[in-house]
């Protein structure tokens, strides 16, 4: 078997998207109520990797699984912040996958300059809680029944990990392709 850590490409879009769409549909990990089409998930797969790193778990040339980083806020002030953000076929699950995965992202925004990584997860994700709190993110703050899907409302429970040292910023964090 030939397992690669990857950084995805536009061609591992339709892959990405079969992944997400059952957490779209049956689950309440994300917010979406319908399955972005492709054209609308590759412009946002486009808009993400200008800035941030996308990367991709392969196994024998088949994407199982994702992880990816975003801007949380768009102010300025916030340009040192990221959000992360990992889907994972279930064939992979509880099996260190989504470790690797967060380990190659979290030293990529590093050496990009990135302060802080933040994790939104539905209150319900109990499991996503306890993947984020093994991997040192901590609780910082629940959103209490801010979103509403599947007949109930749910809250957001923020994580987060410190990637740099605050200190006095010298420029804004890098694009992912000059450090990678």
């Amino acid at each position: 078997m030939i397992i690669l850590i990857r950084l995805a490409t536009e061609k591992d879009v339709p892959e990405i998207l079969a992944i997400y769409a059952p957490y779209v549909e049956n689950t309440t990990i994300t917010f979406e109520y319908d399955v972005p089409c492709r054209r609308e998930f590759m412009q946002r797969f486009l808009d993400i990797t200008r800035q941030f790193p996308w990367l991709v778990w392969e196994e024998d040339g088949v994407v199982l699984g994702y992880a990816y980083a975003g801007a949380p806020w768009e102010r300025a002030a916030y340009r040192w912040c990221a959000e992360v953000s990992i889907y994972l076929h279930p064939s992979i699950h509880g099996k260190g996958i989504g470790r690797q995965l967060y380990a190659r992202l979290e030293e990529i925004l590093q050496k990009q300059g990135y302060r802080v990584a933040y994790a939104l997860i539905t209150t319900e994700n109990e499991g996503s809680v306890r993947f984020h709190e093994r991997l040192g993110y901590s609780y910082h703050s629940t959103f209490e029944n801010c979103g509403y899907k599947m007949g109930r409302w749910l809250g957001v429970i923020w994580l987060q990990k410190w990637l740099n040292p605050l200190g006095e910023p010298t420029s804004f964090p890098k694009k992912w392709t000059e450090v990678v």
